[in-house]
Formats: C-alpha cells, sequence, structure tokens
C-alpha cells in the first residue's frame, strides 16, 4: 500500500521542476501551508494512479477543512474509501525539537531522515547509507517549525472535530517510543 507523504510528493515535484510544486515550494520556504487547490492537484493525480486502488495511506493531508472536504469529493469520484484519520496528540515543545533536530541526507535518491537528538548519523554530519552529507531542510529551523506550528492551529486542529464527527478518527498518544505508537496505530487499523 502506498505511503504519500505531502512532503515527499512535494520534494519529488520539486526535484522533477514540476511547475505546480515549484509554486508550492515558495510556500514551503516560508514555513506557510500550500494552499489546498495545489494540494488537491497534486493528490488528484497520486491518488489516480493504480497502486492506489488497493489502498493508500495519507500523511501531512489533508491540513485544512477545505482540503478535507475537497479529498471527500475527489475519493467519493475515484470510488476510494477513506477509513480512519489518525491524530498523533503530541505537546508543542516536544514538536519543535523533534522537527528543528531532524536532518536528511543531501542525496535527493537516498533521502535517510535522521534526528540529531533521537537517531543521528553514526558520524556527525554524514550519511549513515550512502557518505553524503546530512543537513538540516530550510523548514526545519526553529523559527520555521513555530510558523508551521501557529499555521497548524489556525488550519489543521479543526480537522479533529472533522472526523470525529464522521467516526474516523483514532487518537493516538505520538508523545511515546515509536514502536508503541506503531503498535498503537496497527491496533486501531479497521479490519477488512
Amino acid at each position: 500500500m502506498p505511503h504519500l507523504s505531502t512532503g515527499d510528493l512535494l520534494r519529488q515535484g520539486i526535484e522533477e521542476k514540476r511547475p505546480i510544486c515549484l509554486q508550492a515550494k515558495e510556500y514551503m520556504d516560508s514555513g506557510s501551508l500550500v494552499p489546498d487547490g495545489l494540494m488537491i492537484e497534486i493528490f488528484q493525480e497520486r491518488l489516480s494512479m493504480p497502486d492506489c486502488q488497493i489502498g493508500f495511506i495519507l500523511d501531512g493531508f489533508p491540513r485544512t477543512l477545505q482540503q478535507a472536504e475537497n479529498l471527500d469529493r475527489l475519493l467519493e469520484k475515484l470510488m476510494l474509501p477513506l477509513d480512519c484519520a489518525f491524530y498523533l496528540a503530541v505537546p508543542d515543545n516536544v514538536i519543535i525539537e523533534r522537527l528543528s533536530g531532524r536532518l536528511s541526507c543531501s542525496d535527493p535518491k537516498c533521502g535517510a531522515i535522521y534526528q540529531s537528538q533521537t537517531t543521528p548519523p553514526k558520524v556527525s554530519g554524514i550519511c549513515d547509507i550512502c557518505g553524503s552529507p546530512v543537513q538540516q531542510r530550510p523548514d526545519d529551523k526553529v523559527e520555521v517549525v513555530a510558523e508551521r506550528l501557529k499555521a497548524y492551529k489556525r488550519s489543521t486542529e479543526p480537522l479533529i472535530e472533522f472526523y470525529k464527527t464522521r467516526g474516523t478518527l483514532r487518537e493516538i498518544n505520538g508523545n511515546r517510543n515509536p514502536n508503541e505508537i506503531y503498535a498503537d496505530i496497527v491496533k486501531n487499523l479497521p479490519v477488512k
């Protein structure tokens, strides 16, 4: 089942110099959310691909009520159901610490991700997998993360109630070790 991360789709589109994703880059670099119309267009293209017909996992999308409503219409049109929405609850200070400590391999073909406090590369500044330099992405700087968090509060937090009223919300304590979070998510997946 494909894992469709908003960030990965955008970065891949930027690398491929797709005009719609280059437009999105301007918003990303400033810490703002990408406008709904751009995101829906990007996801419509991806969800129409054959590998999504068996199911998919959306990561970081939708981020606004408008996107959620547009996603509902899109999924209905594509005849793809949305079984559940997970909300990983994490305190703001932990989010800022985690994201501002994120490091990425500079080789786009590798794309390995590290966290300076919890999972740093074995050799400081060097990717364990390919040996390329690791770096902090511009959108992971503390001031940009803080701005993203403000945007989240305004635009994304209302989705908690949106999916709760539909009976699809699964709230998970995201302030635990990744194995515990993963086990809780698996336990909460709908059985088909």
